[in-house]
């Protein structure tokens, strides 16, 4: 039909293009083609009628396409609102996440086994271990006013708490968070926020195992957890400092000795040339200080002022104080 409706488009259209009055002018031309030609206005039928029967078909034809465009038209928009209104909603979401702390990323299989692979030697230990890191004797030759009171740093070089157990590289601090329960947990029983400085731990509709302040900055995005033995939660986060040890987790926590602390041959050996020099640096100094000895770089003024004065025996250092 619409093919046999439309083979006079092309002769229409002539017509069309010769009248510059638009459709008033072709229906004129039209009209008065069937009044020199026909008997259509006199032939006694209802000229009127017959008119407007045709033209309402074709109307009620245009009506309905233009309703069925409209249509379309409003669902398109609508989709494009409701895809605004989603991008909107979940940016929203993000940074009320970000602004919140609410850190929290599930690990991939590949992250998983790493991270397996680092927890081995705690599957080595006991399965639980509720002793807590003792404080320093204070008998001990070593240990200065500052340092007493504090407590020594466990095997991983972190603190073993009443709740929980935390170690630490330069980089990285672990925390072990057992939740006490005799069911198998799983995430969504959980909530673990971490945030750059803050940092939340425990069972859905019960209080916070772990609620407070972090002693320093962490990378939010590098900061993973992930269930283990059914029971506990064990958080990965990395360090914004990575040239300082913690001295505790959280800032209500009681302090660990610093100077105590023995870094891994093995640990070392895995950081760049110039980080670990620096290390090294960093503890032969706090030894020396611990044994009243002076530092690399009070050496190194010592051997530049003992270099120069012999270059100069001229001149009297009798008299001279060196700080």
């Amino acid at each position: 039909m619409g093919e046999e409706e439309g083979r006079f488009d092309s002769v229409l259209f002539a017509m069309a293009e010769q009248h510059p009055g638009g459709v008033p002018d072709l229906l004129a031309t039209i009209a008065a083609f069937l009044n020199r030609k026909t008997d259509f206005f006199t032939g006694g039928g209802n000229w009127e009628k017959m008119l407007l029967d045709i033209f309402r078909v074709e109307g009620n034809k245009a009506n309905a396409v233009a309703e069925e465009k409209k249509r379309e038209r409003e669902a398109a928009e609508k989709r494009r609102q409701e895809a605004i209104l989603k991008k909107k909603k979940e940016e929203e979401s993000a940074m009320k996440m970000k602004d919140s702390g609410a850190a929290i990323t599930e690990l991939t299989d590949e992250e998983a086994e790493k991270l397996q692979k680092e927890i081995e030697r705690e599957r080595k230990a006991p399965e639980e271990d509720t002793s807590t890191s003792q404080p320093l004797d204070d008998t001990e030759d070593d240990v200065d006013e500052k340092e007493k009171g504090k407590l020594r740093p466990n095997s991983g070089n972190g603190c073993d708490l009443e709740k929980y157990r935390w170690t630490q590289t330069l980089q990285e601090v672990e925390l072990r968070v057992p939740l006490n329960v005799n069911f198998n947990v799983r995430s969504r029983d959980v909530v673990v926020k971490i945030g750059k400085k803050t940092l939340t731990v425990g069972l859905k509709g019960q209080e916070p195992i772990i609620n407070g302040e972090l002693c320093a900055e962490v990378k939010m995005e590098d900061s993973v957890w992930v269930i283990q033995d059914k029971n506990h939660i064990q958080l990965n986060f990395e360090k914004v400092n990575q040239m300082s040890w913690w001295d505790r987790l959280l800032t209500t926590d009681p302090p660990i000795s610093t100077r105590k602390i023995n870094p891994e041959p093995s640990k070392l050996s895995d950081l760049d040339g110039e980080t670990r020099s620096l290390v090294e640096k960093m503890m032969y100094d706090q030894r020396q200080k611990e044994m009243g000895l002076p530092t690399s770089d009070e050496q190194n003024k010592q051997n530049i002022l003992k270099k120069f004065m012999e270059q100069h025996p001229e001149m009297d250092f009798s008299k001279c104080k060196f700080n």
